[in-house]
């Protein structure tokens, strides 16, 4: 590790910061972008560094920018993050001086702040005798306002996490010297909660407790479990699983979970009653949680299942096979293929070594994006009618490429089949399309898309077929990325370089113009074209 520095109360580690990516969106990767994950754990005598390790990589599908851990002995904190996927950030030589009874561990994806080294998590501060460190899955919607507010100057703070750690560090500057500094921590924590709005999952740490938060709307993801003597949190169960916890429960929205060695966890409800109004986001079914996860009780894996049969009733066709696309839509296919009655088959096979971002030097190699993460199986596809069943079209790069694939393969009829009804809203709570103009739904109707993708039919599934397949319909979710009934104001003026002037603007360029050359660029490879003229956007 390089750039090793030491701060009062803290040990600190900074890592290489050369391949912070400036914030540059892959322009070939058109899923939807989740904010980050969060793991938790206390427990004496358990390797909590590394266990906070195998958490965030049970995590990475969440954020893959970033990622970190901070460790407490009871004495210091010690903080490592760096740019890059977890086994990048961490290894053997990395984790072994990592020693203590409590850690945090967070990886990222931005949707405040931009990309960069300084954005990482967690974020650390030490006042006066007082450290913490916190992690934030989630996105404020008042962060500007409250940067305004407390008198914060134009480089205070670059993102909402950093924000809120601010908040709490100086409520930390006025508490009394003498008192226990977490119960200090606490109180400054149960100050600023009820001042933040939007979407916040956060796991906290000082010297000697952790804590689990979760919005009054439980926007975001928070389960705890059990590893014998020693408690977790965790963005998602699989978490859990992976070091050998038992999920006891989800966080319920509103709640702080309060984790100290010896003792059972104990809460408290900072938030009026008023606020709480549970709203997960149904986006987390459709897409972002893994298939082996539990929300609000329920198996994510079958709901995907039950989505693709509820597809088939709806929009059936006439085919000679069903495949997904890897990895989320195969649940789904398999449930379409059930339900249809027509065979389920492979049809793409998925890179698993490709990096997130895949830097091309010219037009000509940009256009061969999507075929670095997918590639076809001719055999299965030519001269077939094929059913594609995928999650989503936010920006509809990808699918376009895959069409245009499955073509040049000798698929006779695509069939696109989509898990989710049309994005055409932006999401401010967490999930990075902020902008209407991305969203293709936002602009083109469904024939419209169609014609755009080159598919010979394109059906969404139904709203409240998508909410029945959770098997939780009654539970509340946030449905505003497609209905445009969000469940917390948000200013006109949010966006995600809120805090960072210029930033956004050069992020938004960069990313139109490669995403640009992809859509294009001609085939380069001899094929039955898709239809591009018309209703192009």
């Amino acid at each position: 590790m390089s750039g090793r520095r030491t701060h009062r109360g803290a040990r600190w580690g900074a890592g290489v910061r050369g391949c912070d990516d400036g914030g540059v969106r892959d322009p070939f990767d058109d899923s939807p972008k989740e904010a980050c994950g969060v793991f938790g754990v206390i427990g004496v005598d358990e390797p909590v560094a590394h266990l906070t390790y195998l958490g965030l990589y049970a995590l990475q599908h969440r954020g893959q920018e970033s990622a970190g851990m901070a460790v407490s002995d009871g004495d210091y904190l010690t903080v490592v993050r760096d740019m890059g996927l977890v086994s990048n950030v961490f290894d053997d030589k990395t984790l072994a001086p990592l020693v203590g009874h409590l850690a945090i561990g967070h990886t990222r994806y931005s949707t405040t702040g931009s990309s960069t080294w300084g954005n990482a998590q967690p974020v650390y501060r030490n006042v006066a005798s007082y450290q913490f460190a916190l992690g934030h899955n989630g996105n404020l919607t008042n962060t500007a306002q409250l940067a305004r507010d407390h008198g914060m100057l134009d480089g205070t703070v670059s993102s909402d996490s950093d924000l809120v750690a601010e908040l709490i560090s100086r409520e930390l500057a006025v508490a009394d010297p003498e008192a226990d500094p977490s119960d200090a921590l606490e109180a400054a924590i149960a100050a600023v909660l009820p001042r933040l709005e939007g979407a916040f999952s956060f796991v906290i740490m000082d010297a000697h407790r952790v804590y689990g938060v979760r919005d009054p709307n439980g926007l975001r993801p928070l389960c705890l479990g059990r590893r014998g003597d020693s408690w977790v949190v965790a963005s998602e169960s699989p978490a859990l699983d992976i070091v050998g916890a038992d999920m006891l429960r989800e966080v319920e929205a509103g709640e702080v979970v309060v984790l100290e060695p010896g003792t059972p966890p104990r809460s408290f409800h900072p938030f009026p009653a008023d606020r709480l109004d549970p709203r997960l986001c149904l986006f987390e079914f459709v897409y972002f949680a893994r298939p082996d996860a539990r929300l609000y009780g329920q198996s994510v894996h079958h709901a995907r299942v039950r989505q693709g049969e509820a597809l088939a009733e709806q929009a059936p066709v006439e085919a000679d096979m069903v495949m997904g696309v890897p990895e989320s839509g195969v649940p789904a296919a398999e449930g379409y293929a059930r339900r249809s009655g027509i065979p389920f088959g492979q049809g793409l096979v998925k890179n698993r070594y490709i990096g997130r971002t895949f830097i091309a030097p010219s037009q000509e190699m940009r256009a061969l994006g999507v075929r670095m993460k997918f590639n076809p199986l001719r055999e299965n596809i030519e001269g077939r009618r094929i059913v594609v069943v995928d999650d989503s079209i936010v920006r509809g790069t990808t699918q376009h490429q895959l069409v245009r694939m499955l073509r040049e393969a000798g698929a006779r009829e695509v069939h696109l089949r989509l898990t989710s009804p049309p994005v055409r809203w932006p999401c401010f709570y967490g999930m990075d399309f902020g902008d209407p103009g991305e969203l293709l739904a936002a602009r083109l109707d469904v024939d419209g898309i169609a014609r755009f993708l080159g598919v010979d039919s394109l059906a969404y599934i139904e709203l409240h077929r998508l909410l029945a397949s959770t098997g939780a319909a009654e539970a509340g979710f946030c449905t505003a990325c497609f209905t445009g009934d969000y469940p917390i104001e948000v200013p006109v003026d949010l966006s995600k370089a809120v805090l960072e002037a210029g930033a956004e603007a050069r992020v938004e360029r960069s990313t139109a113009v490669a995403a640009g050359a992809v859509i294009e660029q001609p085939s380069l490879l001899p094929a039955d074209d898709a239809d591009r003229s018309g209703d192009r956007p």
